[in-house]
C-alpha cells in the first residue's frame, strides 16, 4: 500500500454537498450521519422501509433514486459486495445521464465494501462503459455492533480510509483521488492509503477476516460457558469481534477465499508448533516460539 499523507478535515465545504447512500447499516449510516452534522444534505436508499423512516426523523432528506442523482456530489454503496454490483447495474444508466466524466460533473460513485477484487472488477467496468467516475474505498473503522441504530456520526474521525482507484492514466488517477479526498474530508479521516484490489484483499484477510474467525473460534471452546470471575483484557481483547453479523461476514469472507485459506492455513501451521511443543514437554522450544512471537509484535509497534 502507498501512503497519499495525512487527510484534512474541511466542514465548511459540507453544507454545499449532495450526498446519496445506499444501504443505511452501521457504515452507511454512519456516513450519512456525519454528513448530516457537517450539514451536507443527504439522500438515502435502504430495503428495509423502517429504517429509512427512522432515518428521515434527523439525518436524510429524503429517499436516493434516479430523479435526485443529477444533484448529487458523491454516492456511497455501503451495501454488501454483491448488492453494490446490482445497484450498480441497475442504476448505471442514471449515473452516466447524471454524469460528464471529462468535464468533471456528475456524483462521484464510492464502496466501502470489505473486498474489492469483486467489487472493483465490475464497477471500473461499468463506470467506463456508461461514463461515470468510480473509486473503491474501505473505510477501516467499525464496531463489534451493526444496524442503523449503532450508526455514529463520528466513526470515521482520525480513521484510515483505503482508496482503490481504477487503472487509468497518472492525470486522470490524480484528479480522481483529489476529488475524493475533497469529497471525504468532511467526515475527518486521519490518513488516506491507495493500493490496488488484490493488494487489500491480500492485506485485509490478515488485518481484518482472520481475526474475526480465530475470536468466533476461541469462544466456541465449552469453557467458554465458565469464564465469568476468570477473565479480563485478554478475553475481551480476543473475543470482541466474534460478535458479527454472519450473513455480510460470510459473503467477504467466500468473495476472499483464496487469501483468507493462505492465512488460516499459515495460523493452523504456527498453532501446531506451540501444540508439538508442549505435547514434548519441550520448555524451550516453547519458549523460542514465545519469544519470537513477543520480538515480532515489538518490531510491529515499533513501525
Amino acid at each position: 500500500m502507498m501512503g497519499t499523507g495525512d487527510a484534512r478535515a474541511d466542514a465548511s465545504l459540507a453544507p454545499s454537498l449532495h450526498v446519496g447512500i445506499v444501504g443505511l447499516g452501521l457504515i452507511g449510516g454512519s456516513f450519512a450521519r456525519a454528513y448530516r452534522a457537517a450539514g451536507a444534505e443527504v439522500y438515502a436508499f435502504d430495503i428495509d422501509g423502517d429504517i429509512l423512516e427512522a432515518a428521515r426523523v434527523d439525518t436524510i432528506a429524503g429517499v436516493l433514486d434516479d430523479d435526485a442523482l443529477g444533484k448529487l456530489d458523491i454516492v456511497v454503496l455501503a451495501a454488501y459486495p454483491l448488492a453494490c454490483i446490482a445497484w450498480l447495474k441497475e442504476h448505471a444508466a442514471a449515473l452516466a445521464a447524471a454524469s460528464d466524466v471529462p468535464a468533471g460533473t456528475g456524483p462521484l460513485v464510492i464502496d466501502t465494501a470489505g473486498v474489492k477484487s469483486t467489487v472493483c472488477a465490475e464497477a471500473f467496468k461499468l463506470a467506463q462503459d456508461h461514463g461515470f467516475a468510480f473509486l473503491g474505498t474501505h473505510p477501516m473503522a467499525g464496531t463489534e455492533h451493526s444496524g442503523f441504530a449503532y450508526a455514529r456520526a463520528d466513526l470515521f474521525k482520525g480513521a484510515p480510509m483505503v482508496l482503490v482507484p481504477p487503472a487509468i492514466g497518472d492525470l486522470e488517477r490524480l484528479r480522481l483521488l483529489d476529488r475524493a479526498h475533497t469529497l471525504l474530508s468532511p467526515l475527518g479521516f486521519g490518513s488516506f492509503s491507495v493500493t490496488t484490489p488484490e493488494d487489500h484483499d491480500r492485506v485485509i484477510a490478515f488485518t481484518s477476516q482472520l481475526a474475526h474467525i480465530v475470536s468466533n473460534a476461541y469462544v466456541k471452546s465449552p469453557t467458554a460457558q465458565g469464564h465469568h470471575g476468570f477473565s479480563a483484557g485478554s478475553y475481551r481483547d480476543l473475543t470482541r469481534v466474534a460478535h458479527l453479523n454472519p450473513t455480510m461476514w460470510a459473503e467477504l469472507m467466500c468473495e476472499n477465499a483464496e487469501n483468507l485459506i493462505s492465512e488460516l492455513t499459515g495460523l493452523i501451521d504456527a498453532l501446531d508448533g506451540y501444540r508439538s511443543a508442549l505435547s514434548a514437554g519441550d520448555q524451550d522450544r516453547l519458549r523460542m516460539l514465545l519469544a519470537e512471537g513477543d520480538r515480532i509484535k515489538r518490531s510491529l509497534d515499533d513501525d
